[in-house]
C-alpha cells in the first residue's frame, strides 16, 4: 500500500482547517513547512521531537549508523502522542509517534500523514500500569465509578486502555461518564496519587519503576494484563515527504528496524550505555539517572506494523465517538519502507 492511495479518504476541508491551526503546533516554532530539500550530497535533514532524559528510536538509530544520508534536526522535545503526530502534520516536523488510536483519529480528520513504523510498545518489562495506593478500597472495576483517574493527555493510550478496561468488564457508558479523567503531567502523578488528589493514576516507563520502588502502591492493572504483550503506537511520516523522499524514507524506517532489533538482540546494560552515551553527547543538561530504570523500548521484531495493531482499538474508537463503523487498517499505515519486513530479516 502505497501513502497516496489513501488521500480521497480523508476530508479536505476539515484537513485544511486542521494544518492551519496554530493550537496543534505545541511547543514547535516552525509551522507549516513542506518536506525538506535534500543538500548538495544528497543528504536529507528529518526535523524530530526529542525526549527529555531518553533516548527516541531515531536517535538510536542515528547513534548506531543506520541513518546514513540523514542528517537528524532536533526541533525540542515532545510534550504527548497527539501532539507530536500534529506537529509533523502542520508541517513543524517531519517525523513524529504517538498512540495508535490518536493516529486513526488525525488521519480521519484529514491530516496527510501515514504510519510507516511502530514506535512503543507494552510487553512484561515494559508496560501501562495503573495504581492505587495500599490502603485503596479500589479493587475492581465497578470500585472506579465515581473516582477520579489521572492520564498525561486526554484522547491517547492511557484513556484508551481505561475506556476498554471499564467496557470489556460491563460498565455502561452512562457508568464510564461517571469515571473522572484527570490530565496531569506524568512527573507529577505519583505524588497527586501519594497525596490523595486523584484516586488512580496511570504509570509507565521510569516513572512507574521509580514509584513503585518507593512503596506505598498497589498496581490495579495493566494494559498487559488485559491486553497482553502488543506494539501500541507508530511513527508517522507525512505524505508529501514520504512522495519527495522515497529513497530517505527507506533508510529511515529501515533504520528505525535495526535499531529495534539491535535493542532487542543486545543485553539491557549494553542498551543503557548507549543510550547514556548519546544523551551525554547531545549536551542538553539533562541527567542519566532514569535510565536505570529502563527495561524495553516494548516493540515487536523488525517494528512491523499489523492490521491487529489498528483493530484493537476499534470498539474504542467507535465507544468514544472517533469513529463510526469498522476501520480498513490498510487505509492507515504501510510496510512498504521497511526492508526487513519485507526481506524477512
Amino acid at each position: 500500500m502505497n501513502a497516496p492511495t489513501r488521500l480521497h479518504k480523508r476530508n479536505p476541508s476539515i484537513a485544511a482547517l486542521l494544518l492551519a491551526a496554530p493550537v496543534l503546533l505545541g511547543a514547535c516554532a516552525t509551522t507549516g513547512q513542506a518536506a525538506t530539500e535534500a543538500d548538495a550530497n544528497g543528504t536529507v535533514t528529518v526535523r524530530y521531537e526529542g525526549t527529555a532524559n531518553g533516548v527516541p528510536l531515531p536517535e538510536l538509530a542515528d547513534d548506531l549508523g543506520f541513518l546514513d544520508g540523514i542528517e537528524l534536526e532536533w526541533v525540542g522535545n515532545t510534550t504527548s502522542g497527539p501532539s507530536s503526530i500534529q506537529n509533523t502534520a502542520t508541517g513543524a516536523t517531519d517525523i513524529g509517534s504517538a498512540f495508535t488510536g490518536a493516529i486513526i483519529k488525525l488521519q480521519d480528520a484529514g491530516a496527510p500523514v501515514t504510519a510507516v513504523i511502530s514506535s512503543y510498545g507494552s510487553d512484561e518489562q515494559s508496560f501501562f500500569g495503573y495504581y492505587v495506593t495500599e490502603d485503596s478500597e479500589i479493587t475492581e472495576p465497578r470500585d472506579l465509578i465515581g473516582k477520579s483517574v489521572a492520564v498525561n493527555t486526554l484522547g491517547a493510550h492511557s484513556e484508551a486502555v481505561i475506556g476498554t478496561y471499564l467496557r470489556e468488564n460491563g460498565l455502561t457508558e452512562e457508568e464510564i461518564d461517571q469515571v473522572q479523567l484527570v490530565v496531569l503531567p506524568p512527573n507529577d502523578t505519583e505524588q497527586a496519587l501519594r497525596t490523595g488528589q486523584i484516586d488512580v493514576g496511570a504509570l509507565s516507563a521510569a516513572l512507574q519503576d521509580r514509584a513503585v520502588a518507593q512503596g506505598g502502591l498497589r498496581r490495579l492493572f495493566s494494559d498487559v494484563d488485559f491486553f497482553g504483550e502488543f506494539n501500541a503506537g507508530q511513527y508517522v511520516l507525512r505524505d508529501d515527504f514520504i512522495a519527495q523522499h522515497p529513497e530517505a524514507t527507506r533508510t529511515l524506517v529501515t533504520g528505525i528496524g535495526k535499531a529495534i532489533n539491535w535493542a532487542r538482540e543486545h543485553t539491557r546494560e549494553e542498551v543503557v550505555a548507549r543510550q547514556a552515551q548519546i544523551i551525554q553527547g547531545r549536551d542538553r543538561g539533562e541527567s542519566t539517572d532514569t535510565l536505570q530504570y529502563f527495561k524495553s523500548y516494548g516493540v515487536s521484531e523488525h517494528g512491523f506494523i499489523s492490521d491487529s495493531d489498528l483493530t484493537l482499538w476499534e470498539r474504542w474508537l467507535n465507544d468514544s465517538g472517533s469513529i463510526e463503523g469498522s476501520i480498513d487498517p490498510g487505509d492507515y499505515y504501510t510496510n512498504e519502507y521497511n526492508n526487513l519486513t519485507q526481506q524477512g530479516k
